[in-house]
């Protein structure tokens, strides 16, 4: 059994959840049929399991270090990330014209999570620099295209976003790193970012940031930012690398997780002119770094379900192969030990495991599959239908995942008891990997305030709506079966209540009280998006055992689809009552945390 990727889940997802065969019939994706798909898996897989995870612990016991003012990384990193390179995978979701290999986004999702399950750490190098690229390719001018985008989709070049600086964190409109025309096009960049992921290291010949800044003029707040390319190593007219440019490390910051990640102080114009490139136009860099900020956002929370995968893969062979204890009512020491998945309490401890990391999984694969659906429709007002719906889900994509894989975590290291917090296992170093998904791309609490506060509101609703025109078609077929209908029942019980809540917070007149459990809103309405997807998967699964006879059906694949029906019936009684109590105070509109005083806490 792998312990990176389950391929009969994910050909699952692929292809009974999100129909990736009906996917590759559009001419867009001529190049591939399904045989393919599955051979450029297997090369993912086998690549994955070759150079990234023998490696995953030596990444993390050593960690980049800031040796004569460069970054040093493990070697063996550089190894794996050109094996990756080579094998043409840093461009897998591009376009063919530009050098990618137009991949749906459905299997580049799945390639990307089989490497960060096998080194989230490593991994994250190249899948930076792809959400790189992707912001250029959409905002950048052609000139800009025709200089960095070849070296970037080829892996000579990596890339980086910048955002965050030490007085500001997440609260971008009080950045203070500067940008003044030189009059030629280019401008010159002062200042300091903090927090950047990959900021500097020996892994490639040059570095290629995005980084947030004002110009002179700029109005204040989010309004007044503008977004520059910035190189390490400047660029000359015909491509080739000139001068240093003036991007200096000041320090490294060390992690408790993903370790094998260089992470940055950046000086930028401390010592001499810093070149960078306006992309797009002034004062309208947020709006678009959003490109990579979304994608990032999407990317950190199939990183947190790709690190639960890996803990849950772990603990399920180590719990099928440790003998340990003997049955409830067993009182002779005499008689074997039994495994530890005969201990009720231990399937209960791998069932939550897997209803939140299959759950996930059909989160990201989904999210997925709108990108894939917005490539390829002509019809405007469903391009723009999608585009809602995934604006609304990208907060839901990066933070469910985010805390209840890093929950699935948590469990897998119990599954082994004292072993489980040694470093001798991989399932502590896979939790301290996506405790860090919390945090990244936005704390957890920004993007409760982005749902409840925005998101939900769009257009009166409209992306909400939306949403129940994808889920509806699901509670239909579910209610005509009554091995599944009360399932429907519950679920459009608790979409009525969001839909409740959401009126409830809308016509609050103070946004402090509106916004206080907004946190909240984001748990519980993840918990009825997810327990939707769970639906979907037992409707998938069920018609799969239907269709089945005695004589064609396999057990593997009985017990597989069974499986998905347990995991299901797990998460409508243990999970989703939890999305009840969170909407419930949600709309109480409940003030404790807007009363309570900062002396309250101490009382002093």
């Amino acid at each position: 059994m792998s312990l990176i990727v389950n391929r009969r889940d994910l050909d699952f997802y692929l292809d009974e959840l999100f129909q990736l065969p009906k996917l590759l019939e559009a001419e867009r994706y001529a190049d591939y049929d399904r045989n393919t798909i599955t051979a450029v898996l297997d090369a993912a897989q086998a690549l994955a399991e070759e150079k990234f995870q023998p490696v995953a612990a030596a990444a993390d016991a050593t960690e980049p270090a800031f040796v004569d003012g460069e970054v040093e990384v493990l070697p063996e990193a550089l190894e794996a990330l050109d094996a990756f390179r080579e094998a043409g995978f840093m461009a897998a979701g591009f376009d063919s014209e530009v050098g990618g290999m137009q991949l749906p986004w459905l299997v580049t999702q799945a390639i990307s999570g089989i490497f960060m399950c096998a080194n989230t750490g490593v991994a994250n190098y190249a899948f930076l620099t792809a959400a790189n690229a992707n912001l250029l390719q959409t905002c950048g001018s052609a000139e800009l295209k025709e200089k960095f985008l070849g070296p970037l989709l080829e892996g000579r070049w990596f890339g980086t976003m910048c955002l965050s600086e030490t007085q500001a964190g997440s609260s971008l409109g009080d950045i203070r790193t500067t940008a003044v025309s030189a009059g030629d096009g280019t401008y010159r960049l002062t200042g300091s970012k903090m927090w950047i992921s990959g900021g500097d290291h020996n892994l490639s010949e040059n570095i290629v940031h995005m980084v947030l800044a004002r110009t002179p003029d700029a109005p204040p707040g989010v309004r007044g930012i503008s977004l520059f390319l910035v190189p390490k190593i400047r660029v000359n007219d015909d491509g080739s690398l000139g001068d240093f440019n003036n991007v200096a490390v000041a320090g490294l910051n060390h992690k408790m997780g993903q370790r094998g990640t260089s992470n940055c102080l950046l000086n930028f114009g401390e010592s001499g002119d810093c070149v960078g490139y306006l992309v797009g136009r002034e004062n309208e860099g947020l709006a678009n770094m959003f490109h990579m900020m979304n994608e990032a956002r999407i990317g950190v929370g199939l990183g947190s379900v790709a690190a639960a995968l890996g803990g849950y893969l772990y603990a399920l062979d180590y719990a099928r192969e440790r003998a340990q204890g003997r049955r409830l009512g067993s009182k002779d020491p005499t008689t074997p030990q039994v495994k530890l998945i005969e201990h009720a309490d231990v399937r209960r401890l791998l069932m939550t495991q897997k209803a939140f990391v299959e759950g996930g999984q059909a989160l990201i694969f989904y999210c997925a599959s709108l990108l894939d659906r917005q490539k390829l429709t002509s019809d405007r007002q469903e391009h723009q239908a999608l585009a809602a719906l995934l604006e609304l889900l990208t907060p839901v994509a990066k933070s469910w995942p985010s805390e209840y894989c890093l929950e699935a975590n948590k469990l897998a290291i119990q599954v082994l008891g004292g072993y489980g917090y040694t470093r001798d296992y991989p399932v502590e170093r896979l939790y301290r990997d996506n405790r860090l998904n919390a945090i990244h791309e936005g704390a957890h609490a920004i993007h409760g305030l982005d749902i409840l506060g925005r998101k939900v509101r769009m257009g009166d609703g409209a992306a909400l709506r939306v949403l129940r025109g994808e889920i509806q078609p699901d509670l239909d077929r579910a209610a005509a079966d009554e091995r599944l209908s009360g399932l429907a029942r519950r679920l459009e019980a608790v979409l009525e209540q969001v839909d409740q809540t959401v009126q409830v917070v809308t016509a609050c007149p103070n946004p402090e009280l509106a916004m206080a459990n907004a946190t909240l809103f984001l748990d519980g309405f993840g918990h009825v998006v997810v327990a939707w997807l769970w639906l979907k998967q037992a409707l998938a699964a069920q018609a799969a055992l239907d269709m089945a006879t005695s004589d064609d059906g396999s057990r593997h694949d009985h017990d597989f689809y069974q499986g998905k029906l347990a995991g299901c019936q797990f998460f409508f009684r243990y999970e989703l009552p939890k999305a009840d109590l969170a909407l419930q105070t949600v709309a109480s509109l409940d003030d404790i945390n807007v009363r309570v005083t900062p002396e309250q806490f101490t009382g002093q």
